[in-house]
């Protein structure tokens, strides 16, 4: 797995809507039965198949930055998104609040990327954030590939009957991305074939054509040939972390 190019993958959302079932059914293709809670930062590894089936198919690894939804460290998460080459924006469909919120995790991400560093406040009496939004034309500027995912579709349906095809979220439907409804338990859900897999498959090759190959060449200054995390890059984290108060979990 060392000889391949990698790519980084943000997976973000509110505490508690299921980012790391979700990296763990993505990578490993197994449930999770009893995820613990992140502080800082997890990392899984995915190694991709680029235009699987064409003459220009290549392996890639993806890496996929699962970030702690802690608001107590909303203000230190910023020492992640250093490097950013696609976002997972998750919510949990029986919490419309997570969804809401979603639209402020982007204005996070993509403000601290591109040097901004403004930030949101969330709403005591709502729990909604009131600033710190996003819109159009901001990510247009940004440019980073976006999927958004709802999970914990089983609980939707026993807590409010909904249908199995439910209805697209606003920020899906604002930035014109495509978006995947499942159950982190069930393994079936993103399995070959599916329509949740083929969407995941098109999102991981926008990530690779934009960082890899933008212009139709390869990047000059392209990360390194390793699929796991750099060491160097792990201990510069660590000593940022330490002083954050946060833990990445590499």
């Amino acid at each position: 797995m060392s000889d391949f190019d990698r790519a980084r993958v943000l997976v973000v959302g509110d505490s508690g809507v299921g980012k790391t079932a979700l990296t763990n059914l993505i990578c490993k293709g197994a449930a999770l039965s009893n995820p613990g809670w992140t502080v800082g930062c997890s990392v899984e590894v995915k190694l991709h198949e680029y235009l699987e089936g064409t003459a220009n198919q290549r392996t890639f690894c993806i890496e996929l930055w699962d970030i702690g939804g802690s608001h107590s460290h909303r203000n230190t998460r910023h020492v992640f998104y250093n490097v950013v080459n696609g976002i997972i924006l998750v919510h949990d469909l029986s919490n419309r609040k997570s969804c809401l919120n979603l639209n402020r995790w982007l204005a996070e991400v993509t403000r601290t990327e591109s040097g901004t560093g403004k930030f949101g406040t969330r709403s005591e009496a709502t729990g909604a954030w009131e600033d710190g939004n996003i819109s159009g034309s901001d990510i247009g500027q940004v440019d980073i590939p976006l999927l958004v995912i709802g999970t914990k579709m089983d609980a939707a349906k026993e807590k409010r009957g909904l249908p199995t095809h439910q209805k697209r979220s606003d920020i899906a439907e604002e930035f014109g991305v495509e978006e995947i409804h499942l159950s982190t338990g069930d393994t079936t859900g993103l399995a070959a074939g599916t329509s949740a897999a083929t969407k995941l498959t098109r999102f991981f090759d926008k990530v690779i054509e934009r960082q890899f190959y933008t212009n139709n060449k390869m990047r000059k200054n392209s990360t390194s040939n390793n699929c796991f995390p750099d060491r160097r890059r792990n201990d510069k984290l660590n000593v940022m972390a330490d002083r954050t108060g946060l833990a990445p979990q590499l």
